[in-house]
């Protein structure tokens, strides 16, 4: 009997057709139903993350919990009442895929992907010591066809590669951890197959087999399960589709020994499998496939879904022409497959060193010493530069006194550190080890994540937008009465230095290129003291995203901003849409001590050449590192060098309490919601009270327009947009519209602040039935604050009190 014929006649079952066509029924709803539960998960975590709402990650324990519980409720009846061994093998590969789902439940506990990573490694290593217990018992363990090893690799590469030419290894560390990971997931899944399963695929001509298409399908949904269960943070419905695409390449790999089976092919499967799993593993960070992050752009998840989606069509693919072969019994044998294989992998090498991210790109972490400077000695200086060049030294002395042992200890282990002085803080590239030496040192507060985005293949389209220039001032600029502060009080911003930190900036757009200071004469020239991009190290001012242009154009644009003479410089604290408290220090300590390119910050700061104000229109959130207190001393020491911040309060929604995000959430900064044009509270503006430190403060201080806001956007275009972004550039347009018009409150924080919020007007900002979150009475309130910013009523109020 040749092997087709032998496939032919095992395709007939000697029973009922109940067995195959109840098997096919539960493996497509292992696949839809994993692929949907999973999806949804996933994509409640995202939109809480996106509103600023808890979401509790226990449920992905829970999910997995009943995934392995679903699975072992109907396999273990199934195995034991099932009499015919093939389909009673199917019912035993998915008990033993509920088994190995329950070692992985503490994957979802982890706190950090490097603890996750460690869990899934220990988990999928302690199934896999059940694994060889199992196999022992059963005398199984036949090794098969060395060819088909090649085979393997060769479809393996096939399948990685757009990972290898996409993607981005993180530290080496968490490489070689995700390589053992992959290693053990491989040999896992092949014994799990191999354990019962593959002897119905590819069994001596006594057993009857079950068909290609069958057997593929279970194979399919097994892998997927396991992948499922193996990932966080997105990672998993990663794995679950490429898995799913290699269901019937397994199963022609199981067959590859020639007419007369010799063994079932594991060392080959596991190759296959663990390969698949490395890959996205290596060269994806899950954190990077958040929603935040994604969403209308063309970041990490866009490629990461192309690479995910090659990968199941090339395995459905290479799976069809398995079949194929296997019918027409064409076993390549002698050195083609090996030479073959051998070329696929020169052909990765080749991607991967030729248009690759080459290198090491995993995070850092943040280290806050436990002794800050103490600015109080600067408090009784009246010259607001004198003030501020005083605060700068001491600032800097303090941290280069009390950092210098740690420095010396990170030098000498060779370890890659950044230091800072407005946080007296560290950045270091080290992983968990280093991770918690820094946390048993004295000098050291607590050690917190800075998440280091890794490089993308391609560089991200610059965003354009499709509104007209204004012929006559906006409604957003009436509402304020910025028009009449020009026309009836003269001020419209001139000697106030606006800095802002964001996106970056459209240096040539008609709105904002006559005020940039390094192209003002009289003061620095170019980038020097003007512009910084820790990012990505531009010369000049760049915006590819667009929100950073239009936020500050908002402050002072020609024809759309509300202190159109003012001056400004800027800085890229958020190039792409998550950042890490290091950066967004950077560009905090270049807007107080602005420096040269390439210039050390400690000793090339010039503070005479800072911003007087500062508008920051985002939000640093747990993904991106920040705990509630993590910019805290930042914030003071600007208010101390009497630089006026003003921030953005959120878009998490109308709940109370949801502005909880440095630095919105300081009293230190002055916070600004959002409104319509009607006067209404934006229903995604953030709202007080601030619990997220305790404090239970008021906040926002005041709101102002936020929505369908017409600004500049890159490349001369204009944009309508939404948000508290877009409010926050108001007020910093107003402080510059009142310090131009009085000099004499230029640093004077607290007298600022009181005009800004005794003239704002309480009555014209309406909650629109949102929830009451509380406030001072008939003063103030947690969702509009002290009332609408209004610039005339300000400015009136400063010419006053300065005269």
């Amino acid at each position: 009997m040749n092997h087709l014929e032998f496939v032919e006649k095992s395709e007939s079952p000697g029973g009922s057709g109940i067995a195959p066509g109840c098997i096919l029924i539960l493996s497509i709803l292992i696949i839809g139903a994993t692929l949907l539960i999973y999806g949804l998960v996933w994509i409640t975590e995202q939109f809480a993350l996106i509103l600023g709402q808890s979401f509790d990650h226990r449920l992905w324990a829970l999910v997995v919990a009943g995934h392995a519980m679903a699975l072992l409720l109907f396999s273990l009846p199934g195995a034991a009442l099932t009499r015919e061994p093939r389909y009673r093998a199917v019912f035993r590969t998915w008990a033993l895929v509920g088994v190995f789902a329950l070692f992985l439940i503490p994957v979802q506990f982890a706190s950090s992907m490097p603890a996750a990573t460690l869990f899934q490694l220990i988990g999928a290593t302690l199934y896999l010591g059940l694994l060889f217990l199992l196999r022992r018992r059963s005398g199984s363990g036949l090794a098969g066809s060395k060819a088909s090893i090649w085979i393997a690799l060769t479809a393996a590469g096939l399948i990685v590669w757009p990972w290898v030419a996409w993607g981005a290894l993180g530290s080496w560390s968490e490489t070689l951890l995700n390589l053992a990971s992959a290693f053990v997931f491989g040999l896992g899944a092949a014994w799990t197959l191999e354990y019962s399963l593959l002897t119905f695929v590819a069994g001596p001509a006594k057993v009857q087999r079950l068909s290609f298409a069958l057997a593929g399908l279970v194979i399919a949904s097994s892998l997927l399960s396991m992948g499922a269960t193996f990932g966080a943070n997105g990672q998993q419905l990663v794995l679950q589709i490429i898995l799913a695409g290699i269901g019937w390449l397994v199963a022609a790999l199981a067959l590859w020994n020639g007419p007369e089976p010799t063994g079932s092919n594991w060392p080959a499967i596991a190759l296959l499998a663990g390969v698949c799993v490395a890959a996205p593993l290596l060269f994806l960070d899950p954190d990077e496939l958040a929603l935040i992050l994604n969403l209308m752009t063309q970041d990490t998840g866009y490629f990461a879904l192309r690479a995910t989606w090659l990968g199941l069509l090339t395995g459905l693919l290479l799976g069809l022409v398995g079949w194929f072969l296997i019918r027409r019994a064409s076993w390549p044998d002698g050195r083609r497959p090996a030479f073959l294989a051998g070329l696929v992998w020169l052909g990765m090498a080749a991607v991967y060193f030729g248009v690759g991210q080459i290198g090491w790109h995993g995070d850092r972490l943040y280290v806050i010493l436990s002794e800050q400077a103490d600015l109080s000695a600067t408090e009784v200086i009246q010259d607001p530069l004198q003030r501020r060049e005083a605060v700068y030294q001491e600032l800097v002395g303090h941290a280069e006194a009390t950092q210098a042992d740690l420095r010396s200890s990170l030098e000498a282990l060779g370890i890659d550190y950044r230091p800072y002085y407005l946080v007296n803080a560290l950045e270091i590239d080290a992983g968990p080890v280093v991770r918690r030496w820094l946390e048993l040192q004295p000098e050291v507060d607590r050690v917190l994540d800075s998440p280091e985005l890794r490089p993308l293949p391609f560089p991200v389209p610059t965003s354009r937008g499709d509104a007209s220039s204004p012929p006559e001032p906006q409604w957003n600029l009436v509402t304020i009465g910025a028009p009449q502060v020009w026309e009836e009080l003269g001020a419209r911003g001139a000697g106030i230095v606006i800095g802002q930190s964001d996106s970056g900036v459209d240096g040539q757009h008609p709105e904002l290129l006559e005020q940039y200071r390094g192209n003002r004469p009289g003061g620095p020239t170019g980038g020097d003291y003007n512009w910084l991009d820790p990012w990505n190290n531009s010369p000049s001012p760049v915006d590819i995203g667009g929100h950073g242009t239009h936020t500050l154009a908002t402050a002072l644009g020609r024809s759309v901003g509300v202190a159109p003479d003012a001056t400004w410089i800027g800085c890229v604290n958020l190039a792409r849409n998550l950042g890490n408290p290091p950066r967004y220090l950077d560009c905090l300590q270049f807007h107080l001590a602005p420096f040269p390119q390439g210039g050390n910050p400690f000793q090339d700061g010039r503070p005479e050449l800072g911003a007087n104000v500062l508008n920051n229109s985002w939000g640093c959130p747990e993904i991106e590192g920040c705990d509630a207190n993590s910019l805290l001393p930042a914030v003071r020491a600007l208010r101390a060098a009497g630089v006026f911040v003003v921030a953005s309060a959120g878009n998490e929604g109308d709940a109370c309490g949801s502005i909880s995000s440095p630095i919105s959430l300081y009293d230190e900064v002055f916070t600004v919601g959002a409104i319509d044009s009607r006067g209404n509270v934006a229903p995604f503006s953030s709202r007080g009270p601030v619990t997220a430190d305790g404090s239970e403060r008021l906040k926002p201080d005041v709101v102002a327009p936020g929505v369908g806001v017409l600004s500049a956007f890159p490349a001369g275009t204009y944009q309508y947009s939404d948000g508290t972004s877009m409010a926050g550039p108001h007020v910093a347009g107003v402080v510059a519209l009142m310090w131009s018009a009085s000099p004499q409150l230029i640093g004077d924080i607290e007298r600022t602040e009181s005009i800004l919020t005794a003239s704002a007007r309480v009555g014209d900002a309406q909650e629109s039935g949102l929830p009451n979150c509380g406030g001072d009475g008939e003063v103030a309130n947690n969702a509009t604050g002290y009332g609408i910013v209004d610039a005339f009523a300000a400015v009136t109020m400063a010419l006053e009190g300065g005269e």
